[in-house]
């Protein structure tokens, strides 16, 4: 096992202790506060557990590659923890940092970039060490079959392709950056968009030839977009940190979703969406 990865489970452990601890808490003064009966039981049942601790609505700002997942990640969580209720904004991780750091009401928030993450805990917002809990990379997105035949992403420095690209301020935008110098290549895209769903949107609608976008988005779009690798693709990795949010008015099961996240439960269903560890 790296040390990276040590460092990661350690932190999902603390993150888990942590939620758990406030879980305990609640259920003792629960327990405190009714008298006894004969023949009960002295000890919460996990559902009471739950109810006691993790339990009411949560509000998630996620990166908006985080869609697909995320939604089956809250349905998981929703039941595993009877009586929680998560609800979503999805978006660009730059608008969403902005808005936590403006005041707007959150509990967790799960950015694409460590970097954007920083926007936040440079403020103190965050409750907590935020936590990398998965790795994407990009990909040329093209019209499916791609009938183009666009295999490079050299190709796509010819300007008779009309090109997607993030804005350089969002995650994909800023990892696109990376990838063509890598490769060495310049790029006049056509349109600039404020978060990934909408790049690949602008592919699936056929309003431009190719756009760079995540593995994951690709692969959640079925068969309404082909996907084709790129090599410099390696050299721009993204990387996911999640945080509770200081400003959260149910730490507990704000905490207790962050965790979940970075479970191996919450691996599991991230990988199947293509999706690399963290």
């Amino acid at each position: 096992m790296t040390v990276s990865r040590m460092s990661r489970l350690r932190r999902v452990a603390a993150a888990s202790t942590v939620a758990l601890a406030l879980v305990g808490l609640a259920a003792c003064s629960s327990s405190s506060s009714s008298s006894g009966s004969a023949g009960s039981s002295s000890s919460p049942t996990a559902s009471a557990a739950s109810s006691a601790g993790v339990t009411g609505k949560i509000t998630v700002f996620a990166a908006a590659s985080l869609k697909n997942t995320f939604t089956t990640l809250a349905k998981e969580f929703e039941a595993a923890h009877p009586g929680t209720s998560v609800t979503f904004s999805f978006g660009g991780s730059d608008t969403l940092a902005a808005s936590i750091v403006n005041g707007a009401p959150a509990d967790v928030f799960a950015a694409a970039s460590t970097a954007t993450m920083q926007t936040v805990t440079s403020k103190g917002d965050n409750a907590g060490a935020p936590v990398d809990f998965a790795k994407n990379e990009l990909e040329i997105a093209v019209a499916p079959g791609n009938p183009k035949n666009i295999t490079s992403l050299e190709q796509l420095a010819d300007p008779k392709y009309k090109v997607a690209l993030c804005a350089k301020t969002v995650p994909c935008g800023a990892a696109a950056v990376k990838a063509l110098a890598a490769a060495n290549v310049k790029l006049t895209p056509v349109t600039l968009e404020q978060d990934v769903t909408s790049a690949l949107t602008k592919v699936e609608l056929g309003e431009v030839d190719a756009a760079l976008v995540y593995q994951t988005d690709v692969k959640g779009a079925d068969k309404k977009v082909t996907g084709v690798n790129f090599a410099a693709a390696t050299k721009a990795i993204t990387t996911y940190p999640i945080v509770a949010l200081k400003g959260s008015s149910n730490s507990a099961t704000a905490q207790a979703f962050a965790a979940f996240v970075a479970s191996p439960q919450g691996e599991q269903v991230l990988q199947a969406a293509g999706f690399q560890a963290p």
